[in-house]
């Protein structure tokens, strides 16, 4: 668990990263302090009835880093730890996020100080929805200004909970559904947005693992397969990424939560995992597996592949020469601070940066704004011409087989492709042309790691946009 300190310090360890990149850049020092600036903030308390009809004062957040691009782009979280600074950072990653992945967002988030945890589904309806309205009448939400999406401590109930609230108060309603993405797919959300960061992450060390030249230093020969993974934090992150990770052909050898850590050298199912959790109160006394006190020790465990998929700054100078991971892909936002991510270069690590490689969810989050916004699924007007065409492809080649092909074979290659394989495949091809793009400025201007490549194509995007909004009045 980062300390206060660290916590304090999440925006400007942000900066520093950027203030690295913006060695390497000719942008003007002016443009390069406009992009880390936080354009906007929104500080907000309003009472809340609890269950007991005691009147409580809630303290929340919105911050809008960049407005570059319109809307911004972010995240809600819950949690008793949200403070100004987290939010104000998380909107920063999530501004050169985008810009990385070629998403047309700036960069917001916003946060609610509770514990979702100790409140009951009415309690939190109520405060969701009154922080929704704070957020219209200031206009800090909607399909074309700030467009939030879930985070720690929220999902889709929480998103169907501000969607309703905008639809009924906000001033947009033919595109209502389009201020907030995450929803379920009763509300018109989009298959594949739940797992779009864990893939995402998945999908990212797999183009890392394609360059055999970036692994040398790490001790790694290339692909995923056989790999042995950790994974720190198995929430909605984590988790998808270890089943990602799985059916790729990699082997998960730990996973960590809040209250501790396992490891198995010979690999671990993280559903049963989860279920094991459900059914004992603890992931620990796992069969088969090392019991771990703190989730924190299972960093430093013997294995190829490190994704950090908690909070940030869990990797400080404290542990990072104790990380034995040759590749780590952050899934985290922010979970390696400044001075451990220089001893983990110096160690001959591979770092595939938060800002590249979790940037999945707001890829997908964009498809389901996109469908939001048109008022039609990518599917629907494609699907059936797609089958019938292939069909008659199908049995043109079949006619000239020299033996009878199968009825069953035939359906499968004439499967037309639904909704879910549109978004995969744009999200994989997005993530593949991402990487080719960090890792092109990586090796051409000859920069210390990918992390400073990210942040240089990201400040390089986002400046160049002001450059060329110019300056009003």
């Amino acid at each position: 668990m980062p300390n206060q300190s660290a916590r304090r310090s999440f925006f400007h360890s942000v900066n520093q990263y950027l203030d690295v990149a913006a060695e390497h850049s000719s942008l003007a020092p002016g443009v390069i302090r406009q992009v880390k600036s936080c354009n906007a903030l929104y500080r907000i308390r309003f009472p809340v009835r609890d269950d007991a009809g005691e009147i409580q004062v809630i303290e929340a957040f919105r911050a809008e880093h960049s407005h570059h691009r319109s809307p911004t782009k972010g995240g809600v979280r819950f949690s008793p730890r949200v403070s100004q600074d987290e939010v104000m950072a998380l909107a920063a990653l999530m501004s050169y996020k985008c810009a990385v992945v070629n998403v047309p967002f700036g960069g917001a988030k916003g946060g609610v100080r509770i514990d979702p945890g100790r409140c009951s589904p009415a309690f939190l309806e109520r405060i969701t929805r009154r922080y929704t309205s704070e957020l219209i009448r200031k206009q800090f939400i909607g399909p074309d200004d700030d467009v939030p999406a879930p985070d720690v401590g929220t999902g889709e109930r929480e998103m169907g909970w501000i969607a309703d609230t905008y639809k009924t108060l906000g001033p947009d309603r033919l595109n209502a559904l389009a201020c907030v993405t995450g929803k379920s797919l009763t509300m018109h959300g989009i298959p594949g947005r739940t797992e779009a960061t864990g893939l995402g992450v998945v999908l990212a060390l797999e183009q890392a693992l394609d360059h055999g030249d970036d692994l040398k230093r790490a001790g790694l020969s290339p692909g995923l397969a056989g790999k042995r993974v950790l994974v720190h934090g198995l929430g909605k992150v984590g988790l998808h990424a270890a089943l990602a990770a799985v059916e790729r052909g990699a082997v998960v050898v730990g996973v960590s939560v809040s209250d501790g850590a396992i490891y198995d050298p010979n690999g671990l199912d993280a559903q049963a995992v989860l279920d094991h959790r459900a059914e004992r109160g603890s992931i620990l006394g796992f069969p088969g597996a090392t019991d771990l006190s703190e989730p924190s020790e299972l960093l430093e465990q013997d294995a190829d592949l490190l994704v950090p998929a908690a909070l940030e700054h869990d990797i400080t100078a404290d542990n990072a020469l104790r990380i034995q991971a040759g590749v780590i892909a952050e899934g985290a936002n922010g979970p390696t601070d400044p001075e451990a991510d220089a001893l983990l270069r110096g160690a001959g690590k591979l770092i595939v940066p938060d800002i590249y490689a979790n940037a999945g969810g707001v890829v997908v989050s964009y498809f389901e704004w996109v469908k939001n916004l048109s008022h039609i699924s990518f599917e629907r007007m494609t699907r059936r011409y797609q089958e019938l065409s292939t069909r008659q492809l199908v049995d043109l080649v079949a006619s000239r087989m020299p033996e009878p092909v199968a009825e069953e074979t035939l359906k499968e290659l004439c499967r037309p492709p639904e909704e879910i394989d549109f978004v995969r495949t744009a999200l994989e091809n997005t993530m593949a042309q991402s990487y080719h793009a960090v890792r092109e400025i990586w090796k051409q201007r000859d920069l210390p790691d990918l992390r400073t490549a990210a942040y240089l194509l990201a400040l390089e995007n986002v400046g160049g946009a002001y450059i060329e909004s110019g300056v009003f009045p």
